[in-house]
């Protein structure tokens, strides 16, 4: 059987930064003598990084793939701007906005992967580009002013929870329950999992470890749902986020799709070769980010119920060095899902940690700096030494 150190060694990019973020959420839970951890902050912490994990869903695709896209922050302004304008300059039906907004996120989706995929201008300059063009046209189309409120049915898509079915309680029990039925089908898939790998003779984790690391991750999903059912319950937004993160990790794990991304990043003359049509696949790439980038938009003005011509600045950093931090390689073809969503709290947990103690704004943008280096850093030790 595997010692504990190798196997630790040989997982290390999948559980380094688990381990990170366990140890993060400790010191800042000493550090802020227990306000960290508290329901109502935990609400908190999730509403401000729910639009920031739906980004980093679609950049880990385009990161993997080999690429970069600058644009996203711009979007989510953008989108917020026209789902502004469509509701309370044009009194337009929520549900309708939403359709298109997130039409109109697939089509700039879908002009980013043509430059990039059919005219080969590289992402980074495409999407910066992007960047340009939309926080310009966010200005224009709120001409440099602040609009909302927004309807209440809109903004509970953010700020919402889910009703409690079982009637009122001091407990949410209907939290618990999602939050157990949660725990056993992620057990189900891990399982299913595990058996694919041992049929096609992979290296899978021993017995014990595999028992430990499923009740360790079901504990920790049923002690999140009783702290926030102990609060209002859990809020709509993170019910998305479930949904969310549940499809992904099945398209990139489970599916032709996921696997074809991974090897076009991973080498994309190889991938073109054994009959990859990656054209339309990079393309569907860039159009999946404008969607989810529109989703974002939505829950992010939602969350503030105004739309204002700065909104997104910057956002496109934040979602890059999640999916870095959360274990993507910056050459492309590696990734995960559940990394880039670990990546995504780190970023929030930190932010959220921080301002809780006080510290300056810029001594955050610092900090969070050093945080991405090192973990770009990591990446390229680990090729080194492999």
């Amino acid at each position: 059987m595997k010692t504990l150190a190798n196997l630790f060694k040989n997982n290390i990019r999948e559980y380094g930064m688990l381990i990170a973020l366990i140890a993060i959420m400790i010191f800042f839970q000493v550090a802020t003598k227990g306000t960290l951890l508290k329901p109502v902050n935990i609400t908190n912490l999730i509403l401000q990084n729910s639009y920031i994990v739906i980004m980093a869903l679609g950049m880990l695709l385009v990161i993997v793939a080999g690429h970069i896209d600058l644009s996203v922050g711009s979007i989510v302004g953008f989108i917020g701007a026209v789902a502004a304008v469509l509701m309370v300059r044009y009194n337009l039906n929520f549900a309708l906005t939403i359709l298109i907004s997130l039409l109109i996120g697939a089509l700039i989706g879908a002009w980013q992967g043509f430059w990039i995929s059919n005219i080969k201008i590289p992402s980074f300059i495409a999407t910066l580009a992007s960047m340009l063009i939309f926080r310009g046209l966010t200005l224009a189309l709120l001409a440099g002013e602040s609009v909302g409120p927004f309807p209440v049915a809109f903004q509970k898509l953010s700020s919402g929870f889910i009703p409690d079915f079982f009637g009122e309680t001091s407990i949410h029990i209907t939290t618990l329950v999602i939050g157990a039925i949660l725990s056993v089908v992620l057990v189900f898939i891990d399982i299913r999992a595990r058996k694919n790998q041992e049929n096609y003779h992979f290296d899978v984790l021993p017995l014990p470890f595999f028992i430990a690391k499923n009740v360790a991750i079901s504990g920790a999903i049923m002690g999140l749902c009783y702290l926030m059912a102990s609060y209002k319950g859990l809020p709509n937004v993170l019910v998305l986020l479930f949904i969310l993160i549940a499809i992904y990790t099945f398209v990139t794990s489970q599916t032709v799709i996921g696997r074809r991304i991974y090897a076009m990043g991973g080498n994309e003359k190889a991938a073109s070769l054994s009959g990859v049509n990656t054209k339309r696949l990079l393309f569907n790439t860039f159009v999946n980010m404008g969607v989810l980038s529109a989703l974002a938009g939505m829950v992010f003005a939602a969350r503030l119920n105004v739309a204002t011509p700065k909104a997104g600045n910057s956002f496109e950093l934040d979602v890059i060095a999640a999916v870095f931090i959360g274990g993507a390689s910056a050459s492309g073809g590696i990734g995960t899902v559940i990394g880039a969503v670990i990546g995504a709290f780190i970023m929030g947990v930190m932010n959220n940690g921080m301002s809780i103690l006080g510290v300056g704004i810029d001594w955050q943008q610092a900090i969070k700096g050093g945080v991405l280096l090192l973990a770009v850093f990591f990446d390229v030790y680990n090729k080194r030494k492999g």
